[in-house]
């Protein structure tokens, strides 16, 4: 008792007298901190005292947790989670009622939101928990069971952020999210540095960082593990009007993910360009990186480099056969369930698909169960695709078959099945491999193919290629054939 009234002291007359930054504490404007109480309103107050008066640090004290129901951030504050502090989402799913996406209810809603702010930062070595679980159904071997719902999705995702400005997120443990984690849409001028996020495994729509329609993002040195993607970028519908996704960096950082580790798409009615990912290890996931293109907008100038990826299969409730690349275009299935007045153009029932084009993957190392797959709906969906130093191992290492790609969610056969070649390219244009390498582990099964094979390329290139077919007595090296 007698350190919280210290604490809560200090605060209040840093608060008064003024400083380099003032300190607005949470528990000075009323928050328990017992993990019990709702401190939201409490939490409010402290933001909306300290964005009035410029600027200033909104604290979170070490040593308590702070459940709470959806709070807004505001301009100018610094909201710092001290270490041994923790901010939980209230598990009473009533309490939410803002949708993550504008006037489509049925993906989720905003927790921790803000909207037209700028000059914040989070930040601080505690922990923001989106309570993750307690918004699940029942628990299976490799997932949750989703619980259904009317019209609104009551899933919180942990942090939303819509048109902020010069928005920098460091060093915090955020995740345990029912939904996405980190949502920037329509931002510009953000860094992500240091952050650590864990998402249980199980959690289906458990993305880590998605960058929708954002422009100027820098993010390095994080460690994400994720159920759903671990890093996306993507431009949704709902969100049309906030413009290209575009000027991305990503740099250092380590993923799981039981869907794709680092994607581009599937959403993506605009265009995605100017993005680099170097430097980044992935570890046990399904798919290592991914540009998965399923609407009209377009995808180019990419350049991947400098990785590790280890990828291999997972049952079919995830997305993805273990591809430790994977460049698809293809336009989006029709559907019928929930969100379907949201996937395509405004009085559309079928979509189309655009390209994507130049894109580089550099001086990476795959470990997998499956091969790169590059494939397109029409061959002029996608062009100038170089790999220049891949290196590829295929091995057999669990018990889910394989010798599948899986195109989903797309109009055509969402598995398509397909020998393993440790480079498989169909429908596309001007293809280079260039110094890349395949390994062949010992466990083959007799869909193991080539080193590389293409259908329908117009203009594919070889030049290095180490390594040979699977069964070498069977099959050439390089197998291209014109459809």
């Amino acid at each position: 008792m007698i350190q919280k009234l210290i604490v809560a002291g200090m605060a209040l007359l840093m608060t008064v007298t003024g400083s380099a930054q003032r300190i607005y504490n949470v528990m000075t404007f009323g928050a328990k901190g017992d993990g019990k109480t709702n401190d939201a309103p409490a939490i409010q107050k402290a933001i909306d005292a300290c964005s009035k008066n410029g600027s200033g640090r909104v604290l979170f004290p070490t040593g308590y947790v702070f459940m709470a129901s959806p709070f807004n951030l505001k301009s100018g504050i610094d909201l710092h989670v001290e270490a041994g502090a923790k901010v939980l989402a209230n598990p009473n799913e009533n309490v939410y009622s803002n949708s993550a996406f504008r006037q489509n209810p049925g993906e989720g809603t905003v927790w921790i939101g803000g909207e037209n702010i700028q000059n914040v930062s989070i930040s601080g070595l505690g922990e923001i928990d989106g309570n993750g679980v307690s918004f699940m159904g029942k628990e299976l071997d490799d997932s949750y069971v989703l619980k259904p719902f009317f019209v609104l999705d009551p899933r919180p995702h942990v942090l939303t952020i819509i048109n902020g400005k010069n928005i920098r997120i460091k060093d915090v443990h955020i995740g345990n999210a029912a939904y996405w984690t980190v949502h920037l849409v329509g931002c510009d001028d953000v860094v992500i540095s240091g952050i650590t996020i864990l998402n249980s495994l199980k959690v289906r729509n458990g993305d880590g960082i998605d960058v929708d329609h954002s422009r100027n993002v820098r993010i390095s040195d994080c460690y994400i593990e994720s159920g759903d993607d671990g890093i996306c970028l993507k431009n949704r519908r709902e969100y049309e009007d906030l413009g290209n996704c575009e000027n991305i960096t990503v740099s250092n950082c380590s993923i799981t993910s039981r869907s794709c580790a680092i994607k581009i798409g599937s959403e993506n009615m605009d265009t995605i360009r100017h993005v680099v990912f170097n430097n980044c290890i992935i570890r046990n996931s399904n798919r290592g990186l991914g540009i998965q293109n399923r609407d009209e907008g377009v995808v180019h100038d990419v350049i991947f480099s400098n990785m590790i990826i280890e990828s291999h299969l997972f049952s079919d409730v995830w997305w993805g056969k273990a591809e430790p690349i994977y460049v698809t275009a293809y336009r989006r299935a029709r559907i019928t369930h929930k969100d379907a007045n949201w996937r395509f153009p405004k009085d559309a029932t079928e979509g189309r698909v655009g390209m994507v084009f130049n894109i580089s993957f550099s001086n990476i190392k795959c470990s997998s169960e499956n091969g790169i797959y590059v494939s397109g709906e029409s061959p002029d969906k996608i062009a100038n695709i170089s790999f220049d130093n891949v290196d590829v191992m295929i091995n057999k290492s669990t018990n889910f078959p394989g010798g599948l790609y899986d195109r989903r969610p797309a109009n055509v056969e969402g598995f398509v099945k397909g020998r393993t070649s440790a480079f498989y390219i169909d429908q596309a244009q001007n293809i280079r491999l260039r110094n890349c390498s395949v390994q062949w582990g010992s466990n083959r099964p007799e869909y193991f193919a080539h080193a590389a094979e293409a259908h329908a390329v117009d203009s594919f290139s070889v030049f290095n290629l180490q390594g040979g077919a699977a069964f070498p007595d069977k099959l050439k090296p390089v197998l291209e054939e014109a459809k």
